[in-house]
């Protein structure tokens, strides 16, 4: 029986069965714990199409747990990180990837199709772990137990809960009492495209950001079933409010061209072949502010849930699983600890850094849509930069959340 405020923990419960509650179960497991995760949807499916996963996320994956030939299938390494301009297609930067990166911050750079990336976690947990179809209601944390209630009627205990769902989160909102995500002013269409049907394309092997006034494309190689195919996420700057409660709203054919017609020819290629079958919706891009505090009783926030963050770093996924190597670690070595230390230890490691690459995310929007003029001259000197661009790299990419590293101030400290 668990004594409320102690850390006697043997049952984990965690909604959401995404990358960061998934990875947070293999991670538990690794101390010899499992945990039992609760997914609303009726079955693993991916949401967008695809990942980028950096070092300060694979090196997990390769180097403590084991996954690193599964990952060797299924992904795409990408060969560089490439900026250009949108328009004429002039090459702004380049900066290796492959081997050299590996070298640089200690694990590879990846493209992953999401439905790939979820069947490897979720095999790794097991089936058996996994309880689908499995929408949250309420929690109630005043008893000997936590308890979830589901909208099905059924209902599941637990010494701790963790929320792993997501950036519109039911567990965040049932703490805090109210939805408090931020419309960020963009909005962002997701593609697929068949590498052969790219002739145009420079440098189809890397990561790009193609740049523009009002708007970008980022795109990079994905693998598994779709090896060499390309994933793409084309950014419009929209500063109008996003008026609805969903994430996505439908648009009409050539939507995604509209703004972009007059763009590289390669770009314009690539937005017309796309394959994906959510080609026709539009993406209303969000974020949440890091809370002075996400543990509230037994309960506590991971990933998106806790300090949800735009893709313009490509930093999601990446700091989820940050987030469940630490809070992994915490637990495991909580020992004589209350709940509340443990909770309170992990918040120190992660809340300075997930505010900081928050702050990166939403303010890398504006560095990548800037007018022409000089502050775009000074923007495009530093990302031809080598040391410009490992200054504004290595402080995210070469940091690794285990064994209790505190990140420096760069890295984000942990002065809260």
């Amino acid at each position: 029986m668990n004594e409320k405020g102690t850390n006697k923990v043997r049952r984990i419960a965690v909604v959401g069965g995404g990358v960061g509650g998934l990875t947070f179960a293999i991670a538990m497991r690794h101390h010899g714990i499992d945990v039992d995760i609760y997914e609303q949807a009726e079955e693993l499916r991916e949401v967008g199409a695809a990942v980028a996963l950096s070092a300060n996320a694979t090196r997990f994956y390769y180097d403590h747990w084991g996954l690193g030939e599964s990952f060797d299938e299924a992904a795409f390494e990408v060969s560089a990180l490439i900026y250009r301009d949108g328009k004429t297609g002039r090459e702004i930067g380049r900066h290796a990837g492959g081997q050299a990166y590996r070298d640089l911050f200690g694990g590879p750079y990846l493209g992953i199709h999401r439905a790939e990336l979820q069947r490897i976690l979720s095999t790794k947990v097991g089936m058996d772990r996994i309880h689908l179809g499995k929408r949250l209601a309420n929690i109630d944390d005043t008893g000997e137990q936590v308890v979830l209630h589901f909208k099905d009627g059924s209902k599941a205990e637990a010494d701790i809960v963790i929320g792993a769902d997501g950036v519109r989160s039911t567990v965040r909102n049932l703490m805090l009492g109210y939805e408090d995500y931020i419309y960020a002013g963009y909005t962002a269409f997701r593609g697929i495209v068949p590498i052969d049907k790219l002739p145009s394309m420079p440098d189809p092997t890397a990561i790009q950001f193609w740049m523009g006034e009002s708007g970008h494309c980022l795109h990079y190689p994905i693998g598994g079933d779709r090896k060499g195919d390309i994933n793409f996420f084309l950014v419009e700057r929209t500063p109008t409010t996003w008026p609805l409660k969903q994430s996505t709203a439908p648009t009409g054919d050539g939507e995604q061209l509209r703004l972009f017609k007059d763009w590289h020819p390669a770009l314009v290629e690539m937005i017309a072949s796309n394959t994906l079958k959510t080609v026709n919706e539009r993406w209303g891009m969000v974020y949440r502010m890091t809370l002075g505090r996400w543990s509230k009783g037994r309960v506590t926030l991971l990933g998106d849930a806790a300090h949800a963050l735009v893709p313009h770093h490509g930093q999601g996924a990446n700091q989820s699983i940050e987030d469940a190597v630490v809070l992994a670690d915490c637990i495991a070595a909580a020992g004589s600890e209350s709940i509340a230390e443990t909770f309170e230890r992990y918040e120190r490691l992660r809340r300075g850094r997930a505010r900081k690459v928050v702050y990166a995310s939403v303010t890398t929007g504006d560095m990548l849509h800037l007018p022409p003029g000089e502050e775009r001259d000074r923007r495009d000197a530093r990302l031809a930069s080598h040391d410009a661009m490992l200054h504004h790299l290595d402080w995210i990419h070469g940091f690794d959340a285990s064994d209790f590293n505190e990140p420096d101030e760069r890295q984000g400290g942990t002065w809260l």
